[in-house]
């Protein structure tokens, strides 16, 4: 049940929707106004340079596109489950997602647009890493289906329904960790530009190993 969450599940939240928000802030400051760890923009932005006849923009936001799937895909064959379970190897993927973003700065900084493919597929990766807890739908790097769930729980408790406090807390989390990220993202930016990215990179290691650490003394307990 989502009243029994464990603690970690929300920190791990946070965690993961702040660097997220950190490194859509640098794709929409960076890449001309592109968000990377959704795509419903891109999408959008795709169609209409087809129907300009942008075939150059409309195959590189292709390509973004692409990566991102490519990065989900890549999660889904290295996780055996959907739902959130302690004890899966989470820390090789996000220790995968920490390379590609490192990978990222250094073509970005040469002015490779190939970086923006790799930002795109590590949060495909990222995004994919937990899909479900408890029956509920967690993303952590957009807030499109977030503030959907929060307006229908809403809703139900308008209609006289108990609120899911622990449910709401959890997608609150997420909600905050993102603005956040988007907030230092930008200050970041601003100081480092492209370089900015080894920050949620270092955050992925750092996570990755905590996660480590915490599973290998779960299991010993």
């Amino acid at each position: 049940m989502i009243s029994q969450l464990p603690r970690w599940v929300e920190y791990g939240a946070f965690i993961l929707a702040f660097t997220a928000g950190t490194v859509n802030a640098v794709g929409l400051l960076g890449f001309e106004h592109q968000a990377v760890s959704h795509l419903s923009g891109t999408a959008t932005l795709l169609g209409t340079g087809l129907a300009r006849d942008e075939f150059a923009l409309a195959l590189h936001l292709a390509g973004i596109l692409l990566a991102f799937l490519a990065g989900a895909a890549l999660s889904g064959a290295l996780l055996p489950g959907r739902s959130l379970r302690l004890g899966r190897h989470y820390e090789t993927l996000l220790a995968i997602e920490g390379a590609l973003l490192l990978a990222a700065t250094h073509y970005l900084g040469d002015g490779a647009t190939g970086g923006h493919y790799l930002a795109s597929m590590a949060c495909g990766l990222q995004n994919a890493l937990v899909t479900t807890y408890s029956g509920a739908v967690v993303r952590t790097t957009h807030l499109t289906g977030i503030v959907t769930d929060l307006g229908l729980m809403l809703g139900s408790v308008l209609r006289g329904r108990a609120l899911d406090r622990r449910k709401a807390l959890l997608f609150l989390i997420i909600l905050t960790g993102f603005l956040a990220g988007g907030a230092i993202g930008a200050w970041l930016f601003a100081w480092l530009a492209f370089a900015a990215l080894a920050v949620p990179a270092g955050i992925c290691f750092s996570l990755a190993i905590g996660y480590r650490l915490y599973r290998a003394r779960t299991n010993a307990g």
